[in-house]
Order: C-alpha cells, then structure tokens, then sequence
C-alpha cells in the first residue's frame, strides 16, 4: 500500500480542491486506516474485483468499521466508483475477500 499527497495552490496562493481528491492511498487489499481524522471520500477504483463487496466506513480505527458507521459499499466489479461522502472521525476502507482497491480522499 501507498500514499501519496497531491497539494496545488492557484495563482493568488489559494488551495484547489477537486472532486478527484487530493490524496490517493493505493493497492488496498486488508482493512485500512485512510485517514485517522475527518475528511471525504472521494472515489474508490477497484483494481481486482474479488468475490464479496467491501464497505467505506466514517470512523477512525479498522477494528470500530461496522454496519452502524458504513457510508458506501464497494461493489465486487471492477471500475471506478464515485463516492463523495464527507466523513467526520476517519477514513476507513474494508476490501471484499479478495479484492485490490484504490481510494482518492481529501
């Protein structure tokens, strides 16, 4: 798994932000910890769909992911999905058995 930060100011020194995100963690394939504080998903590509779905959930430990807290499923087909969901503890991804997952956040 990898991060990586993508920060762009426009000409009067203001920052851009994207429905893209700003942020990508990359080859997610275990439950993890995106963002351990408040922020927004903004879309999950799934690279290797897997046999079950995976879920997005707004908290910020893996072990707190639940039903009670899930802001979007992650479908078991390979594509890219636009979720723009606002969440305000954390960032946590839970990927279906067997799937590969890449997330943009802000």
């Amino acid at each position: 798994m990898s991060q990586q930060n993508f920060t762009r100011t426009g000409a009067n020194g203001e920052g851009i932000v994207s429905d893209g995100g700003v942020s990508r963690t990359l080859d997610v394939t275990t439950a993890t910890v995106i963002k351990a504080s408040s922020g927004r998903v903004c879309n999950v590509n799934v690279i290797v769909a897997g046999s079950t779905a995976g879920t997005v959930n707004d908290v910020a430990t893996t072990g707190g992911a639940a039903a009670a807290n899930q802001v979007a499923t992650i479908p078991d087909a390979v594509g890219n999905y636009s979720i723009q969901m606002p969440c305000l503890t954390g960032i946590v991804v839970v990927p279906g058995t067997g799937q590969t997952v890449a997330v943009s956040y802000i």
